[in-house]
């Protein structure tokens, strides 16, 4: 019988020896994006972190804080129907989008999950919310969930 094998020994020294560090955040397709920061405010309490538009995405957002966790809520709206927020919509409705996860090396991490057969979305990491750097899983590849990989940018986190 052989010894099993580290499924960590072939990282990069940098890397934690979790390719995830935390759950960054929960994203959530809505409509209207002032109505639901209004709802989590004024429902659950929680405080609106940071709000931006990213063309590139297609979409509207906000980072709705989890308390002092560190971890958010990501409210998504479609800037316009062409976008990938707007056909989730209409197929699916409003509701959990993706989940995404915090990685200190967005490349080195997507590197990673290619050599293990895990197709990613992106040839490179794309901007992400407040600079961040940013790719994602296959849904196909992840249980059927649409996971995103967070590389902070280097002010926050």
């Amino acid at each position: 019988m052989t010894a099993p094998t580290d499924p960590t020994a072939d990282l990069p020294a940098d890397l934690p020896r979790h390719l995830f560090t935390a759950i960054d955040h929960v994203g959530i397709a809505v409509p209207d994006l002032d109505v639901a920061i209004a709802f989590y405010r004024d429902t659950f309490g929680m405080e609106l972190a940071h709000e931006e538009v990213n063309e590139e995405q297609g979409v509207r957002e906000a980072m709705i804080a989890v308390g002092d966790s560190g971890s958010c809520i990501q409210l998504l709206a479609p800037l316009n129907e062409d976008s990938t927020i707007a056909k989730f919509l209409d197929r699916s409705g409003p509701g959990v989008q993706q989940m995404a996860y915090r990685v200190t090396d967005v490349e080195a991490v997507s590197a990673i999950l290619r050599e293990r057969g895990v197709r990613l979305l992106y040839d490179a990491p794309r901007r992400g919310t407040a600079d961040s750097r940013i790719n994602f899983i296959h849904p196909k590849d992840a249980g059927g969930v649409l996971v995103e990989l967070v590389q902070p940018a280097a002010s926050s986190h």
